[in-house]
């Protein structure tokens, strides 16, 4: 089941899903173009962020990041002790909202 979605600048889509992945997909003819794996648990979040950075937030725990353009895995932030269900992302950093109650500047 799709849990989280969120739309690039380019129009490119992504789908974060309870079987642990995080799909890329061409927003204009909605053609698949590559899976993202690595979280453990379904993914329900996701924010975009500059130079075309992705954040996907899990029930895992953590937020990953990734390079939007190739998809390949830039970062795991670990910190939050329950699952991801918030993010946003600024300029230069971004932010996890989690089941612990917390927000996290990343």
């Amino acid at each position: 089941a799709v849990a989280s979605l969120a739309v690039a600048k380019d129009g490119t889509l992504y789908s974060g899903s309870w079987d642990h992945t995080v799909r890329v997909w061409d927003g204009e003819t909605g053609v698949h173009l590559r899976t993202l794996t690595g979280h453990t648990e379904g993914v329900g979040a996701l924010a975009i962020g500059a130079n075309d950075t992705v954040f996907s937030g899990s029930a895992d725990t953590t937020v990953r990041v990734w390079d939007g353009r190739d998809g390949t895995h830039l970062h795991t932030l670990a910190g939050h002790t329950h699952a991801v269900h918030a993010l946003a992302a600024g300029r230069e950093k971004a932010y996890s909202g989690s089941n612990d109650t917390t927000i996290r500047v990343w």
